[in-house]
């Protein structure tokens, strides 16, 4: 059974720093691309960030861009999500999701149960 478990989630000042962590299990974590999702109340689930299966292409949201760094370490079964000077925007569940492809994609079959990222003013 596939699991993704995130961690790291909490509240923040605009302008602050976080790091989620999502550790996957049951499966062969190298050989998939992962990604980033998030939800603000009210609105739809939206793409995040993204990581090829070895790390060696990424892909972000503009709203994230030059922000928002995605990394993995395979040997661990970890990915990562460093938020850097955060905005009120950036408020909502954010989840891990992992593809069934190598390569970086929007599509995704298995999902985390979401950790919670709320930045105050």
């Amino acid at each position: 059974q596939v699991q993704l478990v995130e961690s790291g989630g909490g509240l923040v000042q605009a302008g602050g720093s976080l790091r989620l962590s999502c550790v996957t299990s049951g499966r062969t974590f190298s050989t998939y691309a992962m990604g980033w999702f998030r939800q603000a109340p009210g609105k739809e689930r939206e793409f995040v960030a993204a990581i090829s299966a070895r790390g060696g292409s990424t892909s972000y949201a503009d709203s994230v861009k030059g922000r928002f760094t995605i990394s993995r370490d395979n040997a661990k079964n970890t990915v990562y999500l460093q938020m850097n000077r955060l905005k009120l925007e950036d408020t909502a569940v954010y989840y891990c999701a992992g593809g069934s492809v190598a390569t970086i994609t929007r599509s995704y079959d298995y999902w985390g149960q979401g950790t919670q990222v709320t930045v105050s003013s």
